[in-house]
């Protein structure tokens, strides 16, 4: 269960896309207070740089900041939320036996903002970044999940006033199993998930993120997702 488990979120701090917007609310809200378990945050400066080899944790014990190497070592599940076009350098720094055989949420995109706003994909059509990490760590379950919508979405989903759709893919069966189930309906309160299939299916939810970009520059909210209708 989600509740014996240690979380860690590997993060850099040059985070772009959905995850960059709204990023405090998960702080903000009571109701996330109320689902938060252990969780250890790689902290990284933005040149990619790890931080001393410090553990740093909140006065309530529950939140602590490490490096990738700590942050790794430390988690029962891992998150991968760095900025998708570093995530390979990123989980570099931590030791291999610390990333394989174990769950690993992916929720990063890989944006490209070198030619600036909006945002192009670095890579996408025949790969995905979640091809590329399952690649890179072939032990690890990797499920790609959460990458489509934005943090205040992700961690509050009745934010918005219709149920929407959470898209997730991955090889490993029991490891999306115990995602959506634990992580994304049990932690996080989604009632609907629908599951694409293996990983290669990341590069449908990764190219979708050029029209999420055009859609909040649009409504000017990230409080924003999609909902499948179909006949059958």
């Amino acid at each position: 269960m989600l509740l014996e488990l240690a979380v860690a979120a590997v993060v850099l701090a040059d985070v772009h896309g959905p995850l960059a917007h709204d990023g405090p609310a998960a702080d903000a809200d009571p109701d996330v207070q109320g689902r938060r378990r252990d969780v250890d945050l790689d902290a990284r400066t933005d040149d990619g740089a790890d931080v001393p080899e410090v553990v740093t944790c909140a006065p309530d014990g529950i939140v602590c900041a490490g490096s990738v190497a700590q942050t790794a070592a430390f988690g029962e599940l891992l998150i991968n939320a760095t900025s998708g076009v570093s995530s390979l350098d990123a989980l570099a720094a931590a030791d291999r036996g610390d990333i394989e055989g174990k769950v690993m949420i992916d929720l990063s995109n890989p944006l490209d903002f070198s030619s600036g706003m909006p945002p192009t994909l670095a890579f996408c059509n025949t790969e995905s970044l979640g091809e590329r990490i399952q690649a890179a760590y072939p032990g690890a379950k990797v499920v790609k999940a959460l990458n489509t919508v934005s943090v205040a979405v992700m961690v509050a989903p009745d934010a918005l006033p219709d149920e929407t759709d959470l898209l997730v893919a991955g090889n490993d069966p029991d490891a999306k199993r115990f995602v959506i189930d634990e992580v994304l309906k049990g932690w996080l309160g989604w009632r609907r998930v629908i599951d694409l299939g293996d990983i290669s299916n990341a590069r449908g939810t990764e190219m979708y993120l050029p029209l999420w970009v055009r859609l909040f520059g649009i409504t000017q909210t990230p409080l924003l997702n999609i909902k499948v209708v179909s006949a059958s």
